[in-house]
């Protein structure tokens, strides 16, 4: 016979285990699980991630080299400003010590020996005769005319004749009176021909006279450098014709110097 199929009965558990609660709540009292949403979602609204680039803040002089700067630049203005106050004082000194004046000069009078043209009317030959006023106002001071002088008569911008002054010296408050002759040539004359007989026939005719003197002041026994007179005369004559005596209207000299 087959042996018959046993069941054996599987025995009950006595007791059934405790199901553990969890010791820490999983959300914090006070708040509900939907405050923090969904984790997924919160890894999707997290803001990008910047990089952040260093400040360098910028690099500052050292004080040392700043401070040696300004200290030559102070030193640079005060020396500056010290030449200028001795520079003024050795001004005032000598001003109110010797009272410097401008000397004065005139033109008085004007002789044409010759004022003859060529046969085709293309040179002009002029010679004059100027006489002219040179006064030295100052009590103290005395005036070396040097040689390489430079006297000229131009009219319409055009020179008629040049000459030049003799070497002297002029002492205090003295008025010396030169007698000039100034003699030249001048090519092509056309346009100062046709100005010329305008000017005559209304009586009045412009000329100016210009000199450039080289002299030497004397300050006591002291002899100065070398300056530049610079005189310049316009003068209105009635006329512009060889062996008259020329009639001077108006005459103005201005006076100017350098070194």
């Amino acid at each position: 016979m087959a042996e018959q199929q046993r069941i054996h009965p599987v025995p009950e558990p006595e007791h059934e285990l405790p199901v553990q609660k969890p010791s820490v709540p999983l959300v914090p009292k006070g708040s509900f699980s939907s405050e923090k949403g969904d984790p997924e979602k919160q890894q999707q609204q997290e803001p990008p991630f910047r990089r952040t680039i260093p400040y360098y803040p910028p690099l500052k002089p050292p004080k040392r080299r700043c401070c040696s700067c300004k200290r030559c630049l102070c030193c640079t203005c005060c020396l500056l400003f010290l030449i200028i106050i001795i520079i003024a004082a050795l001004s005032a000194a000598f001003y109110f010590v010797f009272q410097p004046k401008i000397p004065k000069y005139s033109v008085d009078s004007m002789r044409i020996t010759q004022f003859n043209f060529n046969n085709d009317m293309s040179l002009l030959f002029a010679t004059f005769n100027v006489n002219i006023t040179a006064r030295n106002p100052n009590k103290k001071i005395g005036i070396y005319y040097e040689s390489g002088s430079q006297l000229s008569v131009w009219y319409t911008g055009v020179q008629l004749c040049e000459g030049s002054l003799p070497r002297f010296y002029q002492g205090h408050q003295n008025t010396t009176v030169l007698s000039l002759d100034l003699s030249g040539q001048t090519q092509n004359v056309t346009g100062l021909l046709q100005a010329l007989q305008v000017d005559q026939q209304r009586g009045s005719i412009p000329l100016n006279l210009r000199a450039k003197v080289p002299v030497k002041l004397k300050i006591g026994k002291l002899k100065l450098m070398k300056w530049n007179f610079l005189v310049k005369c316009k003068l209105d004559v009635d006329r512009l014709s060889a062996n008259n005596a020329i009639r001077i209207r108006n005459s103005d000299c201005q006076f100017g110097f350098r070194l």
